[in-house]
């Protein structure tokens, strides 16, 4: 109940009694939740590295940037907001070593730990677990003042708790359905649909969001382990490798279960990408100073400029094929290519400059770029999984609309929950009964009520 609540009270405070709210209403709340993750995920940067400003700035641009960040940002569900909650709970426990002010930060994890219990509550395991990794490794619970500490994290857990027991109270058994038969139960013992792949999904997933960043992955593991003494290679190294352990078992496999493994990856990815605007190119190694970070791979990793500025490359070319015949197939993602390419293809060439000012420029460029295409692709219809892997509802919804009357089904495909809300009425899977129907195939001896495209209403009573 809690990101539905609270776009309850949103619709209620902008919303006439019996009219349908409008999609910025319902999105509102969870989308100004979901932001949140890029400030607070800079701030546990901060708290990780004190005094690195830069990686600090880095963190929150590569959250910004990220395509599954900001898809969430659009979208009225609980993952993004769980994302920013677990941002909070683990800048919480980073702070518990300050004994003035402990009992706040612990009221703090513990209301952080409630809100991931009132959103998607199973996730706290395994967020829990990778923090609790983390502070035994550094074994930084010896600073606490326990019992201040845990009186604020038992008060900050008292509203989750409280709704789960009361919810027991009222449902009994009904209640564990949360937990077994539509939560943990069911993502672990069982391979819902769209699981085929398996662990796979998660890691195709993170595939396809994490550019231009995802190339820092592995430089940035090895870049953490080398330093796993610090607070920041224990927490970055904890963080992602429990959340990775948890989701690639997982047997329902979709899409946004990977979303909790965006806020690791940034930790870690930050200090490369620092590194390599910072620091000099190859050219000139003997200027760098002894005691600065000297990543593993450097060699490799002063190359990925120049893949970047490929990759740009490659999308500019494939910007002017699709004005050829031959490339027409491209020309819903024209903008996209051009925007990004122009971004990739001179952010990299200029973070392979030896002035740092060009270097600097050419991360602005990347960063420039990638928002800019965002910005576009949420005023397109690809931005969204549902759209891409299966036909839009809205002109379907307004057809039926158009055309009210009592007995209308779906034929041909599974009931649609967003159907329904753009329809202003449930339309139930077609189960062989005569009657008004919607379909993208013909139908024969029926009267037809409406087209739109390929999807006619037809009477066939």
């Amino acid at each position: 109940p809690g990101l539905h609540s609270l776009i309850a009270l949103v619709i209620g405070a902008t919303t006439q009694q019996n009219e349908l709210p409008s999609e910025w209403t319902i999105r509102l709340a969870p989308a100004l939740l979901s932001c949140l993750v890029v400030p607070l995920g800079g701030w546990l940067q901060w708290t990780l590295r004190p005094e690195d400003r830069s990686s600090t700035l880095a963190t929150s641009v590569i959250l910004l940037t990220l395509l599954p960040v900001a898809r969430h940002g659009r979208l009225a569900m609980l993952d993004g907001a769980q994302l920013t909650a677990m941002a909070l709970l683990w800048m919480a426990l980073l702070q518990l070593n300050h004994r003035h002010c402990s009992g706040l930060w612990g009221a703090v994890a513990g209301l952080m730990a409630s809100a991931m219990l009132l959103l998607k509550a199973p996730l706290l395991v395994p967020s829990a677990v990778a923090a609790c990794l983390a502070l035994v490794w550094g074994k930084e619970w010896k600073n606490w003042n326990h019992a201040t500490a845990c009186t604020g994290m038992l008060l900050g857990l008292a509203p989750g708790m409280g709704w789960h027991l009361w919810h027991a109270h009222i449902r009994g058994s009904e209640a564990l359905w949360l937990w077994g038969g539509d939560g943990a139960g069911r993502v672990l013992l069982d391979a819902g649909e769209g699981s085929d792949l398996g662990w796979r999904v998660p890691i195709i997933e993170v595939l396809e969001g994490g550019w231009p960043w995802l190339p820092l992955v592995p430089f940035a593991l090895a870049f953490a382990w080398r330093y796993r003494k610090s607070r920041w290679g224990q927490w970055s190294l904890a963080s992602l490798l429990t959340l990775a352990g948890a989701i690639l078992p997982l047997r329902t496999q979709l899409p946004w279960y990977s979303h909790p493994l965006w806020l690791p990856i940034a930790l870690l990815c930050a200090p490369l990408l620092v590194w390599l605007v910072e620091q000099p190119s190859s050219s000139a190694p003997s200027s760098e100073s002894p005691d600065s970070p000297r990543p593993p791979g450097r060699w490799l990793l002063l190359r990925l400029p120049m893949f970047w500025s490929g990759l740009g490359l490659l999308l500019l070319l494939l910007w002017l094929g699709s004005f050829s015949s031959i490339g027409s197939s491209l020309a819903p993602y024209r903008g996209l290519a051009a925007v990004l390419g122009l971004g990739w293809c001179f952010g990299g060439w200029w973070l392979r400059s030896d002035a740092p000012r060009q270097r600097r420029l050419g991360l602005i460029s990347l960063t420039c770029g990638n928002v800019a295409t965002l910005a576009l692709l949420f005023h397109s219809p690809l931005w969204l999984w549902e759209l891409n892997e299966t036909w839009p509802v809205q002109p379907v919804a307004a057809l039926a609309r158009d055309n009210p009357g009592a007995g209308l089904t779906l034929k041909g495909y599974d009931e649609r929950p967003s159907l329904n809300w753009y329809a202003e009425q449930r339309i139930p899977r077609f189960k062989g009964d005569a009657g008004r129907r919607l379909s993208d195939k013909p139908q024969e001896g029926c009267l037809i009520e409406g087209q739109s495209g390929r999807w006619i209403l037809a009477d066939c009573r």
